[in-house]
């Protein structure tokens, strides 16, 4: 049964006492899993922030029970080949750069060892064929306070485009990697690969397809779901609750009670699109 307001919850919230100095958004990190008492406080906190997906994203696929599963795979033997395994209750986010899929998959690990399906947009990866076109790099990368997360200012490019979209959209930073090159004579370099929000009018309407310089566009409601409730912010409330001041946090945050790290790119190599991400199913 899914209670909207547990005691858990309005507790949780409390612990998150927030006040704003110098434009800073300054809040105790949230306590870990293991600190609370009954088991049944996290399930009950794993079904209730699910239902924020679809109450606050607007560009969403309709996933199939059986794909869901299979992504979920996917993310396992991705973490495990990294090394990366007993993860704690967190959310975790997958994208499938293939061309034909062009997704972004959300699932929360739960104490199981297991994952819950939260949701799926469509985003935007590289597309190779142009110079300083880069494809999108596959592998699991951790967001973390070395690359430092900053805000779009909302302004035009020279093809009037607002590359970053709107004016205060966070751009989630993964650092500098190595990335195949996408024009001539190929090869790799580094790119500072970046999940972000993109123009609303010309180029989110295109969300599905490869077009990017090696990035990852994603909807700008989905944006706003990573910011306002800290999905991958684990290392931001850690650092927050050693006292440290981060400008590029919302002051109107609702914070997640399961927040993660970890973004994971995978191909899939679909041969052909298939039907729950096709461009007039969003």
């Amino acid at each position: 049964m899914i209670i909207k307001q547990s005691l858990f919850r309005t507790f949780y919230r409390a612990a998150f006492a927030t006040y704003f100095s110098c434009n800073h958004l300054v809040f105790a990190a949230p306590p870990p899993f293991e600190s609370f008492d009954q088991p049944y406080e996290i399930e009950q906190a794993i079904e209730e922030e699910s239902l924020n997906f679809n109450e606050e994203v607007s560009r969403r696929l309709k996933v199939p029970i059986s794909v869901q599963e299979h992504y979920a795979q996917r993310l396992e033997d991705a973490l495990t080949d990294t090394g990366i395994v007993d993860l704690s209750p967190q959310y975790i986010a997958m994208v499938d750069r293939s061309p034909n899929v062009q997704a972004i998959f959300i699932f929360i690990r739960t104490p199981q060892a297991t994952w819950q399906w939260v949701g799926a947009s469509p985003v935007s990866t590289g597309k190779p064929g142009k110079f300083n076109y880069f494809q999108t790099p596959t592998g699991v990368f951790a967001h973390t306070l070395k690359n430092r997360d900053f805000r779009a200012e909302g302004t035009f490019n020279e093809n009037h485009i607002l590359g970053y979209g709107y004016r205060g959209m966070r751009i989630f930073d993964f650092g500098w990697v190595v990335a195949k090159r996408g024009w001539y004579p190929g090869g790799s370099s580094k790119m500072r690969l970046q999940m972000h929000a993109t123009d609303p009018y010309h180029l989110e309407p295109l969300l599905g397809k490869a077009g990017s310089m090696g990035c990852i566009r994603i909807p700008t409601t989905l944006n706003v779901f990573f910011d306002r409730h800290g999905i991958l912010d684990a290392d931001y409330y850690q650092a927050l609750a050693k006292g440290k001041k981060l400008w590029m946090l919302r002051k109107n945050l609702d914070p997640t009670t399961l927040p993660g790290r970890y973004l994971v790119i995978i191909d899939s190599a679909t041969k052909k699109r298939p039907r729950w991400s096709a461009l007039s199913h969003r």
